[in-house]
């Protein structure tokens, strides 16, 4: 089944379990393409490119980005944002690449950075799912102390 981008947001035709108990800690978007070019998931410097001009898409911040590319193929990419992360693992030989786009707060749009990457990976089918990250109101209203450092008890 394919979704359309314009169908991520705001998580339509959901119920929401959490109605009035919940508050939306961010977005999160899970991306399969298929059929993609396997030069371009084989190109690690491409990818990186893809990959910070998807982030500048969703209106992130890029902190840093990390990559790997394997023998005989295959790039690991991993762009850490002030909002969260973009990672991508590609399969060259399977024309294939799994994304994941986690973004917090509301001023985001990981659905922009999946359709870059469905556009610059010339992905012939894709998978989308999205769905929002939430917090029960529970943990939001009540007083949390960090747990005391045991280390500085011991001598």
């Amino acid at each position: 089944m394919v979704n359309s981008l314009a169908s991520l947001h705001p998580n339509p035709g959901w119920s929401d379990p959490c109605i009035n108990q919940c508050s939306p800690v961010g977005k999160h978007c899970i991306l399969e393409l298929y059929h993609c070019s396997p030069a371009k998931l084989d190109d690690e410097a491409y990818l990186r490119r893809t990959i910070s001009q998807a982030v500048e898409e969703a209106g992130a911040t890029l902190l840093n980005l990390i990559s790997h590319r394997f023998t005989p193929q295959g790039v690991t990419g991993l762009a850490l944002l002030s909002e969260s992360h973009l990672s991508i693992h590609t399969w060259p030989e399977s024309q294939y690449a799994a994304v994941d786009v986690f973004t917090c707060g509301d001023h985001t749009m990981p659905e922009r950075a999946c359709q870059a990457l469905v556009q610059a990976l010339e992905a012939g089918r894709y998978n989308l799912r999205s769905f929002l990250r939430e917090t029960p109101t529970d943990l939001t209203e009540s007083l949390r102390a960090p747990q005391p450092n045991l280390q500085a008890f011991r001598g």
